[in-house]
């Protein structure tokens, strides 16, 4: 069996909505429910926040995940990239001797997770393989988009331009949706990294993802998105009772 650690960022430093990684969501910090989809998975080994804040710290252990290290401020920035926290982690790991062979990047704004879906997630990463034969070098959740990304437009000099057309002309662009090809947006519901991959090639997720395909996944990017969250809980009670009860 590979082992496997969850690996949820939490800085404490974000500008556009402050201490968010800690502000209550149906009565538990944010930062709570992705501990709890983590520690109920079946095939998790291991869960650990990386964050730059003690006070963080301390309420992710209160919530069941170890904080062994705090992550350098530098590391902790607006600008910091997810590659570098990652290999922060990494590094203190493989000093003790305990580097996992697979990492579970888990994102605590994406805060409504089930267990059942990250041991499918993993799985997915242990044992799938992509068309071509080959395994896969990471998987990452997505949905769908509600309206094509080919039906996007881009301001070309003044003028609109169809995303990928070679003219500017915006006739085809009125088309029925079901012309055009499905597109998937990426989510923080859940990414599962190789560390072999990660030391090997120095990237995340490499040129054969597999997509594991999510409903639509609400996230806290502004400071309103908590007001849909807890609308959304309100009219699904199971959600807290799945990781809280």
């Amino acid at each position: 069996m590979s082992s496997v650690l969850a690996l949820i960022p939490a800085r404490s430093g974000s500008k556009g909505v402050p201490d968010k990684n800690v502000r209550p969501l149906g009565g538990q910090p944010l930062i709570a429910w992705s501990i709890a989809a983590a520690t109920r998975s079946q095939t998790i080994d291991r869960v650990i926040v990386s964050t730059d804040s003690d006070a963080y710290g301390r309420i992710a252990i209160k919530h069941g995940a170890e904080v062994p290290f705090l992550r350098p401020s530098e590391l902790a920035a607006d600008c910091s990239r997810d590659l570098e926290f990652i290999l922060h982690a990494l590094d203190w790991l493989d000093d003790r001797g305990e580097e996992p062979d697979l990492i579970v990047h888990l994102r605590p704004t994406t805060p409504f997770r089930t267990p059942t879906h990250l041991d499918a997630a993993v799985e997915m990463m242990a044992t799938g393989s992509t068309s071509t034969g080959l395994h896969p070098t990471a998987v990452r959740s997505v949905h769908e988009m509600s309206t094509t990304a080919y039906k996007s437009m881009e301001i070309d000099g003044g003028i609109l331009r169809q995303i990928g057309a070679g003219t500017t002309a915006l006739d085809r662009a009125n088309d029925p949706r079901q012309d055009f090809p499905v597109t998937y947006l990426a989510n923080g519901y859940v990414d599962v990294l190789s560390t072999n991959f990660i030391r090997g090639s120095g990237l995340l997720h490499g040129d054969r993802v597999v997509p594991f395909v999510t409903g639509l996944a609400l996230e806290v990017d502004v400071a309103t998105d908590f007001d849909l969250l807890e609308y959304h809980l309100e009219l699904n009670p199971g959600l807290f009772d799945e990781l809280f009860r």
